[in-house]
């Protein structure tokens, strides 16, 4: 078994199956971490974004991988670089991971920084098409190709009249990497997006928000729902093939 040096050679389908095991990884580690999710959430005085971040860093750091010294760089919570070992190879991966809070539960709102792919979707007058900002393949500074993998944790919740933060549903998402795009976003009439929450009046930079059905839509398994349920103190998440 060796590692694969041109990431050229991997297929689509590698591509999907790679993506699959990186997801089944931060899945476990949610369920792992279980319900100190919503007590950390409950009883933490910080802002929301903040304790969404705290707790992807320390859930995801919980467990072991094949990691790679290699540093990786990227305007999300948590990234690393790491070897995904299948069954007759080994790829290098650049894993990015984002933490979301949001009292909305239908979709998350996105920086371009964050995907590799290309956002195409309808608009008024000219159909959207910004490209995102991350390569498809990472190369880091000792020219080695690392896949890159996009995947984030929505934390959706609500709040009491105390102003308490009670976490509801952990959605975990996979977007497709930008080698996918003939997939899940041919053109501006087929993908997983809806309109974004920004305003170019206002000039305001482009963010994407993915909407979780139409994703699910195209592969369930790219979106995951984990529930809190505070009369029980347990956290209940099957997971969808």
């Amino acid at each position: 078994m060796s590692v694969i040096e041109d990431l050229a050679t991997l297929s689509l389908d590698q591509i999907e199956e790679i993506k699959k095991l990186t997801m089944r990884w931060i899945f476990q580690a949610a369920m792992d971490f279980g319900f100190q999710s919503h007590d950390i959430f409950l009883q933490s005085p910080d802002e929301v974004k903040d304790v969404a971040e705290d707790i992807a860093r320390e859930l995801l750091d919980r467990l072991p991988g094949f990691n790679v010294p290699e540093r990786v760089y990227g305007t999300v919570d948590y990234k690393r670089a790491r070897y995904v070992v299948l069954p007759e190879k080994i790829v290098r991966q650049a894993v990015f991971i984002d933490s979301k809070a949001e009292k909305t539960g239908a979709s998350a709102r996105l920086q371009m920084s964050q995907m590799s792919l290309c956002v195409r979707q309808p608009a008024r007058r000219v159909a959207i098409e910004e490209q995102g900002k991350l390569p498809t393949v990472y190369l880091t500074h000792s020219n080695q190709q690392y896949l890159t993998t996009t995947a984030f944790l929505h934390f959706m919740y609500s709040d009491d009249e105390k102003r308490r933060h009670h976490l509801k549903r952990l959605m975990i998402f996979c977007l497709p990497n930008g080698k996918l795009q003939q997939r899940y976003n041919p053109d501006a009439n087929t993908g997983i997006w809806q309109t974004g929450a920004h305003s170019p009046r206002r000039g305001e930079k482009f963010r994407a928000r993915v909407s979780f059905h139409k994703l699910k839509r195209a592969a369930k398994w790219r979106v995951q729902k984990i529930e809190f349920d505070a009369k029980s103190r347990a956290c209940q998440g099957p997971w969808s093939e």
